[in-house]
């Protein structure tokens, strides 16, 4: 399949869904400039999803990428989360602030929501893309015959496998650079911790299916490589964080452009699962205990940054960043797709 003209696409660039950060603004300035445009739904529900989606119409005609998030159905478990709690205690008297009674579940699964499913079919997006892992068969059979292009991402050749088994379209190979959540099938398993062009190379050299390449490629240098190694486009998420479109608030950004920017590492205190941010004081807790399930610990997660910011501390944001984190450019979302655009041609 050429995945560029199966979607219209003039620059083999796909803007990353980014949940939380990624508006249908950012994702129509990057369709009509020729590349793939995403939206992640993963923290909203069915209407705010369709909301995102309309909203993303009114202002393109071209192809756009809509992501959910298919973890494991969290197990609540009283005794984990209030362990966790505790741990977190001493932060929220800091900010003289009550520690939360319990946690919820705060962001539903899209293989526990059926909703999401009935308004992806009504609404029929371009494109529809699986992070943590894959939906049912059947689910899948229904997005399909619905005339939508599936992608789902791999962190391994294993889960790689899996996904072609499962009859995706595309698969996105994200690095171990990669900002945000690891899209890890289980949390638990162990993780090789495979670099995007390793991950890619393999992943080329084993599937029939096209690759997009994923995780600290952030200018046009760094997806021509990935071109190179096979892939059929790039993946960029840390490079749009900056651009005015994005709904990154002023203490995300101005931590992008400083020194955190120069240490990104792994956390799960923020939201029970691995995910890599900039340095700030909740990606650095020091800690042994074991935080809460994903997405259950980021009930805590968002209390604790909340009391913060009333404080006005800006350290226990979920300031998601790849390791390429120190090219970022601020300038439109338009403009650095075409940056981009030049910078491949070179």
């Amino acid at each position: 399949m050429d995945l560029l003209s199966r979607l219209g696409l003039s620059i083999p660039l796909v803007q990353a869904p980014m949940a939380g950060v990624s508006t249908p603004e950012m994702a129509a300035a990057v369709c009509n400039t020729g590349a793939l445009g995403s939206i992640g739904v993963g923290a909203t529900d069915a209407a705010g999803a369709r909301a995102m989606i309309h909203a993303l119409r009114a202002q393109t005609k071209a192809a756009f990428n809509v992501n959910l998030f298919v973890h494991a159905t969290p197990q609540p478990d009283p005794a984990r989360e209030a362990a966790w709690l505790d741990t977190l205690a001493p932060l929220f008297a800091e900010f003289d602030a009550p520690v939360p009674p319990g946690l919820r579940i705060v962001y539903r699964s899209f293989a526990d929501d059926p909703d999401m499913l009935a308004m992806l079919l009504a609404e029929r997006p371009p494109v529809v893309s699986f992070h943590f892992g894959l939906p049912a068969p059947d689910v899948l059979a229904a997005l399909r015959e619905a005339g939508c292009l599936l992608l789902a991402s791999a962190t391994s050749p294993a889960e790689a496998a899996i996904i072609e088994r499962a009859g995706i379209d595309v698969i996105v190979a994200q690095g171990i650079e990669a900002g945000g959540h690891r899209g890890m099938f289980d949390p638990d398993a162990p993780d090789d911790g495979l670099g995007t062009f390793a991950l890619t190379r393999l992943l080329v050299r084993q599937t029939r299916l096209p690759v997009i390449a994923a995780g600290g490629i952030m200018d046009g240098a760094g997806v021509r490589a990935a071109l190179e190694l096979g892939a059929a486009a790039a993946q960029l998420g840390t490079a749009f964080i900056a651009c005015p479109e994005s709904s990154a608030d002023i203490a995300y950004r101005a931590a992008l452009m400083s020194d955190a920017a120069q240490h990104t590492r792994f956390t799960s205190a923020i939201s029970g699962r691995p995910a890599r941010c900039l340095a700030n004081r909740f990606s650095t807790l020091d800690s042994d205990a074991r935080p809460a399930a994903y997405p259950i610990a980021y009930d805590a997660g968002k209390a604790l940054n909340a009391a913060a910011k009333q404080k006005g501390e800006h350290g226990f944001g979920a300031q998601w960043a790849g390791q390429g984190a120190p090219l970022a450019r601020a300038m439109p979302a338009a403009k650095l797709v075409e940056t981009i655009r030049q910078e491949i041609q070179r």
